[in-house]
C-alpha cells in the first residue's frame, strides 16, 4: 500500500482528546502541521454521554486543522477502557504459541469471547523456555458506539491502537538506541499507563490512580465540587516536597502540595509493586531511566519527586524529538507535554513502517468495509461515474419539463390533504408520548446489565494481588424512594385539606455483602492490616462508597491466633448507586 502524503491521527482520552495531522516526508519522517485538543466533561457520572462529546469534539477540532481532503484516521483507546494482559506462554517457535493464543484469549478475557473485539502480539523473542505475548479486549457494544461517534464527526476510522502501545512506538521511534530498561509514567487523567521498554521487549500496566484522583482529592480536602477543584489543581497545584523544602507561602497552595504529595506517594507505591512484578515475573531488570509523560505531569515539582522516590533520573518524554515542527502548528511550551501527543506520533506511524507493536481493535465491519475499498480500482470507478454523469445530462433536459409539471400537480394534492392529515398527526404524537413512557423501565434495565460485571471487576481491581481472598458475595437489599401514589380525595373536600400524595419505596440493592479470608502472616505486612488495605483501595471507586465509619465497612475481622494459615473477614460495602429491583 502507498504510503499516505498526510496523516491524521485521534487519541481518545477519557479527559482530554487531541487530534494531530502529520506530513509524511522521506525515509518515514514526520512533520507535524496541526494540532488541536479538548477537553470532555470532568465528573465521570456523565461517561454515558462520551460518544455525544466525542462527535461534538471530534468536529470542533476536524473544523480546527481543515485538512485538504478526506483522510482516513489513526485513532487510540484509552487502556482504562480496554482490557489488557500480559501472559507467557510455552513454545518452541513462534507458530507454536500462535495456535494456543485463542485459548489463551478465551481463558484470561473477562468476557464472552464473541462479544468482545481482541487481539494479540508476541512481545519480543523467546525468553528461556517462555514467549511474552499481550492479549487485548473490548466489548464490542463498547467499541461500536465509539466508532459510530467517530463516524458521526466526520472521520473514517483505518485502525484502532491502544493509548500504551502507541506512547511506546513513538518512544521506540524518538529514543531507538537506549540501553537497560527504560519506564515511561504516562499519567492521565483517570489512570496512569507504566510502559516498560527494555530490549526489544515491552510490558505495560494500568494503575486507577492519576490526575482526576489528586482532584477528588482536593474537592475533599476543600469541601468544595470537582470543577473547582480542578481549577485549583491547574492555577495552584505543585507536588510537595517535604522534608527540609519549605512549603509555599500561600497556606492554598501549601495545602494542596500537600493533598498533591500524598495522592503520588500512592501512586508511587503501585509503581513500585509494578516494578517488583515486572522484574519477578517476566525477568525484567529495574528502570535505569524514567519519563514522564501526560498532562498530570506537567504539576510543577513532579520530576524531582519521582526522581526522590525512584533512585533513577526523571524527565519530560518528548515526543517529537525526531519529528519536524511546522511553525505555529503548537504552541512551543506544551511541545514535550501536551496531553495525548506521544500517542499520536505513534498512531502517525503505523501508516509510516512496521513499527514494534502493531494491536488493532478495529470493528469487522470497519475492516472488511477497508478492504473492500482497497480492492475497487480507481480507474473503474472513474468510468462508471463518467458514464453514469453522461447519461444524467442526456436526459436531464429531456425530463425537466415534466418533472416539473409533475411536481406542482403533486403539491397542490398534497396540499389540499395536509389539514385531513393535522389530526392524525396530533393524535401520532400522543401515541408516541405512551410508547416512550412504557419504553422508559425497558431502556433502564438495558443501562444497568454491565452494573454486575463492574462491580466484580472493581472489586478485582482494588484486591490486593496476595495475601487476602474473596470467598463469598452477596446483595444487600434496602429502599429507594419512588414516584408518589395519589390518595383518592372527596370531590367536596376542601383543597387546603386534601391529603398529599403517598410516597411509594422501591426495593434496591444498596450494598454488597462480602466475606473472605486473608493470611496469618504475610511477608512485610501486619496480618490484620492487609484488610484495612482493601478497604483503602476502595476508596477512590467511583462504584463503592466506602467514605463512612469504617466500623460500618469492615463488620467482622477475626485476630490472628497463630492457630490457623488465614482467618475471615466480613465487610459491607455500600453502593454510590443503588440498582433498583423490579
Amino acid at each position: 500500500m502507498a504510503k499516505p502524503s498526510h496523516i491524521l491521527t485521534l487519541n481518545l482520552g477519557m479527559q482530554t482528546v487531541s487530534m494531530a495531522e502529520f506530513e509524511a516526508l522521506p525515509g518515514d519522517g514526520l512533520r507535524l502541521i496541526g494540532f488541536q485538543e479538548a477537553e470532555m466533561i470532568l465528573d465521570p457520572g456523565a461517561d454515558a454521554t462520551r460518544p455525544d462529546q466525542l462527535k461534538s469534539l471530534i468536529q470542533e477540532m476536524l473544523a480546527s486543522l481543515s485538512p485538504k481532503s478526506s483522510i482516513p484516521i489513526y485513532a487510540c483507546l484509552p487502556s482504562q477502557s480496554v482490557f489488557s494482559r500480559f501472559v507467557q506462554l510455552p513454545g518452541e517457535t513462534a507458530e507454536d504459541v500462535e495456535s494456543i493464543i485463542p485459548f489463551e484469549a478465551q481463558q484470561n478475557v473477562p468476557y464472552p469471547i464473541d462479544e468482545v473485539v481482541w487481539d494479540h502480539q508476541l512481545m519480543g523473542q523467546k525468553q528461556g523456555d517462555t514467549w511474552d505475548v499481550g492479549l487485548v479486549a473490548i466489548k464490542a457494544d463498547q467499541l461500536d458506539d465509539l466508532v459510530a461517534a467517530i463516524k458521526q464527526g466526520g472521520l473514517q476510522v483505518q485502525a484502532l491502537d491502544l493509548a500504551p502501545m502507541a506512547l511506546y512506538n513513538a518512544l521506540r521511534y524518538n529514543q531507538p538506541d537506549l540501553p537497560g530498561c527504560t519506564l515511561v509514567i504516562d499519567i492521565g487523567a483517570r489512570s496512569t499507563n507504566l510502559v516498560f521498554s527494555e530490549g526489544d521487549r515491552v510490558f505495560c500496566r494500568n494503575i486507577p490512580i492519576a490526575g482526576f484522583t489528586i482532584t477528588a482529592a482536593i474537592a475533599k480536602e476543600f469541601e468544595q465540587d470537582l470543577v473547582l477543584a480542578e481549577k485549583l489543581k491547574i492555577e495552584k497545584g505543585q507536588v510537595g516536597l517535604g522534608g527540609a523544602y519549605a512549603e509555599p507561602a500561600d497556606p492554598t497552595e501549601a495545602r494542596i502540595a500537600k493533598v498533591v504529595r500524598n495522592t503520588l506517594t500512592r501512586l508511587h507505591a503501585e509503581i513500585s509493586r509494578s516494578i517488583n512484578f515486572y522484574r519477578t515475573n517476566h525477568n525484567g531488570n529495574a528502570p535505569v531511566r524514567v519519563f514522564l509523560a501526560g498532562g498530570t505531569a506537567k504539576l510543577p515539582f513532579a520530576t524531582d519527586f519521582f526522581s526522590e522516590k525512584l533512585k533513577a533520573p526523571v524527565e519530560f518524554f518528548n515526543p517529537l524529538q525526531n519529528v519536524e515542527i511546522q511553525p505555529g502548528s503548537i504552541p512551543g511550551a506544551t511541545a514535550a507535554c501536551a496531553s495525548g501527543i506521544g500517542e499520536l506520533v505513534g498512531l502517525a506511524l503505523r501508516s509510516l513502517k512496521d513499527c514494534p507493536v502493531e494491536l488493532n481493535l478495529t470493528p469487522p465491519s470497519v475492516v472488511k468495509a477497508i478492504d473492500l475499498k482497497r480492492r475497487i480500482p480507481s480507474f473503474a470507478l472513474a468510468a462508471v461515474l463518467l458514464i453514469f454523469s453522461s447519461a444524467l445530462w442526456f436526459g436531464y433536459f429531456a425530463t425537466r419539463e415534466r418533472s416539473i409539471r409533475h411536481k406542482f400537480n403533486t403539491i397542490e394534492k398534497e396540499t389540499a390533504s395536509l389539514k385531513n392529515l393535522s389530526a392524525d398527526i396530533e393524535q401520532a404524537l400522543d401515541k408516541q408520548k405512551k410508547l416512550e413512557a412504557n419504553a422508559l423501565p425497558f431502556l433502564s434495565a438495558v443501562a444497568e446489565r454491565t452494573i454486575w460485571p463492574d462491580l466484580l471487576e472493581e472489586l478485582g481491581a482494588k484486591m490486593p494481588s496476595r495475601f487476602l481472598w474473596i470467598t463469598k458475595l452477596s446483595p444487600i437489599e434496602g429502599t429507594l424512594p419512588g414516584a408518589a401514589r395519589p390518595v383518592a380525595q372527596k370531590k367536596s373536600v376542601d383543597r387546603r385539606e386534601q391529603k398529599p400524595p403517598i410516597p411509594v419505596l422501591q426495593p434496591a440493592i444498596v450494598a454488597l455483602h462480602v466475606e473472605g479470608l486473608y493470611l496469618d502472616n504475610p511477608p512485610n505486612k501486619e496480618a490484620a492490616g492487609i484488610v484495612d488495605e482493601f478497604v483503602n483501595r476502595l476508596d477512590a471507586s467511583t462504584l463503592f462508597d466506602t467514605s463512612g465509619d469504617r466500623t460500618q465497612i469492615i463488620t467482622q475481622r477475626t485476630t490472628p491466633t497463630g492457630e490457623t494459615w488465614a482467618y475471615g473477614f466480613t465487610l459491607r460495602l455500600p453502593l454510590k448507586t443503588p440498582i433498583p429491583l423490579p
